[in-house]
């Protein structure tokens, strides 16, 4: 079981890197190995491209080899058509003759058929290695297979005295700066990982944010918007050709290049209707960045996943106050220069 764990974290690695490429799929990797020595491995690079499995066989230059080794890898195989050929295939084909997984896919087209067609073949099969850390990998994906909605990530920067900006009613006065360089990098970073990134009315007009991904290598966020009137001007930086934008609104549907305008009820609760919107364009993972109203609706809500919060030095006495995350203890924290971040999880699958 050790070695077996040995090689799913190798899985587990590979898989990692398309963090940011493979949604709306999960992250997958694949390592092949026989007699004690890796002899092929791959991954999942991007939507649409071959699939982990189908990546390690090739990497192996005798075919031959296969028909006395383990296929280690950290999703249950594919079962089905898809954009790319069911890997199950593949493997039986290929002469492999045991298989380890981490966990079973939950897409109903996959859990547990990859499994019982590979046993049916006559494959050794052996599951849930390292099964909660493969789970946590994917916590994306079982999110949105499981809830039907994307995996919501909270995020803001605040004082040591719990206020996350001056109180301003103009966009002449600049945001306070509570993130220094390297914190600003790495939300950067962040943006790359998530699918989307969203703002209400408020923050968009006072702050002109970009929301992409300038400070860092990797795809821009699909930006959100929410402005019920549509008070935000058109060249605003939001609505630049950087990135797509979807605009949530009270007033019309429409498509305009890079912009989309999606009308919904504001009579009624407009979170329920915004993450069904999402769902139903595959946008798996969302970061809600601001401001405080939106953060505390989604909260308020009941509906997170993670939640991540910077926290300077400074005191400022009063502004407008940071949303109250109560009773939960960070999983994570870490220092950059004088700033503090922590991390919390809301029920995580």
């Amino acid at each position: 079981m050790i070695i077996d764990e040995q090689y799913m974290r190798r899985c587990i690695t590979l898989a990692r890197y398309a963090d940011g490429y493979a949604a709306p799929n999960p992250m997958v990797g694949a390592v092949i190995v026989r007699d004690g020595k890796i002899i092929g491995e791959g991954y999942h690079r991007r939507y649409g491209e071959a699939h982990a499995e189908v990546n390690a066989v090739n990497s192996v230059l005798n075919k031959d080899l296969l028909r006395r080794s383990t296929l280690y890898v950290n999703l249950e195989p594919c079962s089905h058509y898809g954009k790319t050929p069911p890997c199950v295939d593949l493997i039986v084909r290929s002469g492999i003759p045991n298989v380890v997984v981490g966990m079973r896919d939950v897409n109903p087209e996959v859990c547990g058929n990859g499994i019982r067609k590979l046993l049916e073949a006559g494959v050794g099969v052996v599951e849930g290695v390292l099964e909660d850390e493969c789970r946590f990998l994917n916590r994306r994906f079982i999110t949105f297979m499981q809830k039907k909605r994307p995996y919501i990530i909270l995020k803001w920067a605040q004082t040591a005295d719990g206020f996350i900006d001056e109180l301003r009613d103009t966009p002449a006065r600049k945001p306070l700066k509570i993130s220094n360089p390297t914190t600003k990098t790495l939300n950067h970073c962040m943006r790359t990982h998530e699918m989307s990134i969203m703002v209400a009315t408020r923050t968009a007009i006072l702050d002109n944010p970009r929301l992409t991904a300038s400070k860092w290598n990797g795809r821009n966020p699909i930006r959100i918007l929410i402005d019920r009137t549509l008070s935000v001007p058109i060249e605003y930086n939001i609505f630049d050709d950087k990135a797509k934008t979807l605009v949530f609104n009270s007033i019309r549907n429409e498509i305009n290049d890079n912009i989309e305008f999606v009308k919904l009820d504001f009579e009624q609760n407009i979170i329920p209707q915004i993450l069904n919107e999402l769902y139903v364009r595959n946008i798996q993972s969302v970061i809600v960045e601001g401001g405080r109203r939106l953060l505390v609706s989604f909260i308020e809500y009941g509906v997170w996943d993670e939640c991540h919060t910077e926290v300077s030095k400074q005191i400022i006495r009063n502004g407008v106050p940071a949303p109250s995350m109560i009773d939960l203890e960070p999983v994570a924290e870490q220092q950059f220069g004088e700033n503090i971040c922590f991390t919390c999880l809301n029920n995580i699958i």
